[in-house]
């Protein structure tokens, strides 16, 4: 008997061997899928690669050395010859936005993984263990966070001194309570699951627990909020750059270029204007990218 195939059968029979051919959507592949939808979160990754770009083709981008002086074309506007201007010395502002994105992107980032690394640690530490641990942790982090982060950076840069390290210690320092309390809130909601009561009643290490069981399935969060911690750090540096604590001329730094152009900005207003675009660019695109990731790894929090 010959079997009978009708139009439907073959239809189907194709979809059937369609969706065998399709690999199962993991959680990672969903949310890579949600970021890329999410219009303002691409917009922020795409500044934030030109930025990267533009801070390791400095050289070749900017059109003079960020030393570079000209006293006969002294706190001059937009032109040809100069996209953004030139300062009070003549130097041309572009190459100095240009090598600034040298200064206040690896700082930033620095800073917000060492205050990561020694949060993320403490808060680590604090959520698992709970008891006295949690309270001794958390007392010492209330005390410190008592202090404002600014006051507190200052300090630490008046005892330790202007430069680059000094300026990054300072930073990273005050973060840490920051980072803590992330840290610690993302473990708490994953502490309680199956496999961490599972793993201690075989005899796994705390510290295998915390590092093979708990840290991975918190990661969502910690990038989360690493992410927009960067903006802060940047935001960190061109503040105490421009109150003359942080990196001081003739280098480049963003909050240091606006320092030297507020004395000049009635008559020179690009001077201040394009060094502020250039943070608020940054800092908008770091904000627009943490809120998209935020969305895409965790969709209940729209």
């Amino acid at each position: 008997m010959s079997k009978i195939t009708t139009p439907a059968m073959v239809k189907l029979s194709k979809k059937i061997e369609k969706n065998a051919n399709v690999t199962s959507n993991t959680p990672g592949r969903e949310a890579l899928k949600r970021l890329r939808k999410n219009k303002t979160a691409m917009a922020g990754l795409i500044i934030i690669l030109i930025m990267f770009i533009v801070a390791i083709l400095a050289p070749v981008i900017a059109p003079y050395t960020y030393t570079e002086q000209d006293y006969t074309a002294t706190m001059q506007g937009p032109s040809a010859a100069h996209i953004f201007g030139t300062d009070n010395l003549g130097r041309d502002l572009f190459s100095r936005c240009v090598y600034g994105t040298r200064y206040s992107l690896p700082i930033g980032i620095i800073c917000t993984v060492i205050g990561l690394l020694c949060g993320g640690a403490l808060g680590l530490c604090a959520a698992y263990f709970g008891g006295k641990v949690d309270m001794v942790i958390m007392r010492i982090i209330d005390v410190i966070q008592a202090i404002p982060s600014i006051l507190l950076c200052i300090a630490l840069v008046a005892i330790l001194g202007n430069g680059m390290w000094q300026l990054i210690v300072a930073i990273a320092a005050g973060s840490i309570e920051g980072m803590t309390k992330n840290v610690r809130a993302a473990v708490f909601m994953v502490r309680s699951n199956e496999y961490v009561n599972s793993s201690k009643s075989i005899g796994v290490s705390d510290a295998n627990i915390m590092v093979r069981h708990l840290l991975p399935n918190a990661v969502g969060m910690i990038v989360i909020n690493a992410v927009g911690a960067v903006s802060g750090a940047i935001l960190s540096i061109s503040s105490l750059s421009y109150i003359g604590v942080g990196l001081v001329a003739p280098t480049p730094e963003w909050g240091a270029i606006l320092s030297e152009g507020k004395t000049y900005m009635s008559v020179a207003p690009h001077m201040v204007l394009f060094p502020g675009l250039m943070i608020a660019i940054t800092v908008v695109a770091f904000n627009l990218f943490g809120n998209g990731l935020r969305d895409a790894l965790d969709p209940r929090l729209k």
